[in-house]
């Protein structure tokens, strides 16, 4: 099966083990956060892996699965890097990340929020694009990212990962084109992930 991935597999990874699949049968499959749904719409995946049930009216998005929990991506340099643990109010205070082009607003708004609980405006002053563009910016000034735990494995070694302690988790389901014919196995793999049974392979 062909999974759709962002950043690193350990999310994906945790889905399928929860449902006692082999991870030997599927094709992890990366994107980059510029692409949103693109391998959905072209076929290039069969089912992926999204937070914040994004509303896309191609695309058919599942319950929660699973949860991904905050932090903010610094510098190794940045005066919140030796932090075990950061405030979304201490962390307004550094510029931050404006959405990529193509990336749902909605969804953009619960990564990085446009101001935090007591209303201070959170200033996304640097558009994301590329993984290469995001760590020299965040290596060459103060900025900081809004993001996850889940991507912490796949830092270069000057960027740090601090646990963000006041925002939700945020939850991760699974995606597939709508109105799409899904294989048999795919869908048992569906149905299994939400329901957290064990999912046996089917011939398609």
């Amino acid at each position: 099966m062909r999974f759709g991935i962002h950043v690193t597999p350990d999310l994906a990874k945790g889905v399928i083990a929860r449902t006692g699949a082999r991870i030997e049968d599927f094709v992890l499959v990366p994107s980059s956060v510029r692409e949103s749904f693109t391998q959905l719409r072209t076929r290039r995946v069969d089912v992926m892996l999204v937070k914040y049930s994004p509303h896309e009216n191609d695309i058919a998005v599942g319950p929660p699965v699973g949860f991904d929990a905050r932090a903010v991506l610094v510098g190794t340099d940045h005066p919140l890097a030796s932090r075990d643990t950061v405030s979304v109010e201490e962390a307004a205070s550094y510029d931050a990340f404006d959405r990529p082009q193509g990336f749902p607003e909605s969804v953009w708004d619960l990564i990085v929020p446009p101001r935090t609980p007591a209303g201070t405006p959170i200033r996304r002053v640097h558009t994301l694009t590329t993984q290469e563009a995001l760590t020299h910016t965040l290596t060459t000034t103060q900025a900081l990212h809004f993001s996850f735990r889940s991507v912490e494995a796949g830092l270069s070694p000057r960027i740090r990962a601090v646990p963000v302690s006041d925002l939700p988790s945020a939850p991760i389901a699974l995606a597939w084109l709508n109105g799409a014919v899904l294989p048999a196995h795919v869908r048992a793999f569906i149905r299994a992930a939400q329901a957290g049974a064990t999912w046996v392979p089917q011939a398609t």
